[in-house]
């Protein structure tokens, strides 16, 4: 049962913004701010107010149903009454628990996505390629904006690694649970005899953050500069324009080679050595608040094997909720990817509620 002091601050909270922003005198930098907080609490202030009335109103209710000599049509009708209401207030418990959960602040966030073929030689590279073109296709039907910022090809023309920004609209709070290792199972192109071939690729996602979120102090950066390596424009390898920057206090390096320019190089390896940082401070918070319980979804460990692709069955199956989809090819092309997302988004809400 959730306190009544916590809803009657979310209707008073509500009462102060609509007073607020009806006065017109919000400060103009904290007017966003505010709309999106009474936005936010006006989906679920009915609830809250009911939540408020529900013992009142069972009480009369229940006193009906008490009386001796109530007519038999109007008892009834209390009894079915009864019924609703306590439905409806196991729902409205329900969503109100949820708003009450302790809101990611990552949530909102752009994300860079990192993949990486694994084990399988050729065949995990080809696969990391399918898992990048499908993120790009959830893009586009979603109208979202992804950009690579580093690509490293294979012979067999996949992906050995690529790492891409995507911006738009609560962009990680859908990604975050697609870090870990993907699976696929299918007969690659190179196999004669029609064995099936187990290969994987990881994939990890963080929440891409601006200076403001995260100061780094130049002192602990250390800067090399070199020669680009691999194909590109004859200015691209006859000068040091790849820029490796190593964070000391954590060992993490980053190099990026992309751009003709260096200083355009450093700007794209300080954006994706800002969110690798972020993502170990998140991580290390997160498991000093869970030495207890071990969330299945979520955790962004890119050791554990998360989902597989199963090509001869057709089938995607998501282990962290046992949820399988005999939908392969459509998940492929991004048209089930919001089931997937959605099933696991839930879970992950229920696990929270049960830990509250």
């Amino acid at each position: 049962m959730i306190p009544l002091k916590k809803i009657e601050d979310l209707i008073t909270k509500h009462s102060d913004l609509e007073r607020d922003l009806s006065s017109g005198k919000i400060d103009k930098k904290f007017f966003a701010e505010k709309s999106k907080e009474y936005s936010d609490l006006n989906e679920i202030i009915s609830d809250a107010k009911n939540y408020i009335s529900f013992e009142k109103d069972k009480s009369e209710l229940q006193k009906i149903l008490d009386e001796q000599n109530t007519d038999k049509e109007l008892l009834r009708m209390a009894e079915i009454e009864l019924k609703e209401l306590e439905i409806l207030h196991e729902k409205n418990e329900k969503k109100l628990k949820l708003f009450l959960l302790p809101k990611d602040e990552a949530d909102k966030k752009n994300a860079i996505i990192e993949i990486r073929a694994g084990t399988g030689g050729l065949e995990a590279s080809l696969f990391a390629s399918d898992l990048f073109k499908m993120y790009e296709k959830v893009s586009n039907k979603k109208k979202w904006f992804l950009e690579v910022i580093s690509i490293s090809k294979s012979d067999a023309g996949g992906l050995k690694e690529v790492i891409a920004s995507v911006k738009g609209t609560n962009i990680y709070s859908t990604l975050k649970y697609e870090s870990g290792v993907h699976r696929v199972q299918r007969v690659p192109d190179t196999e004669t005899q029609g064995r099936v071939h187990t290969s994987a690729a990881t994939v990890a996602v963080m929440p891409e953050v601006e200076e403001v979120d995260l100061t780094i102090n130049d002192s602990d950066l250390r800067i090399d500069v070199f020669r680009a390596g691999g194909p590109g424009g004859q200015s691209v390898n006859t000068t040091d324009s790849a820029v490796r920057i190593t964070h000391i206090p954590s060992g993490i390096s980053v190099s990026q080679q992309d751009e003709k320019s260096q200083h355009k190089n450093k700007a794209k390896g300080l954006k994706i050595l800002r969110a690798r940082l972020y993502e170990l401070e998140r991580s290390r918070i997160d498991q000093e608040r869970s030495k207890d319980r071990k969330s299945k979804i979520g955790t962004g460990d890119r050791s554990e094997r998360i989902r597989t692709y199963n090509f001869p069955q057709g089938r995607v199956t998501d282990h962290r909720i046992n949820l399988t989809l005999h939908k392969l090819e459509e998940f492929l092309e991004g048209e089930a990817f919001d089931e997937m997302i959605e099933s696991l988004s839930l879970k992950a809400q229920e696990e929270s509620l049960s830990n509250l």
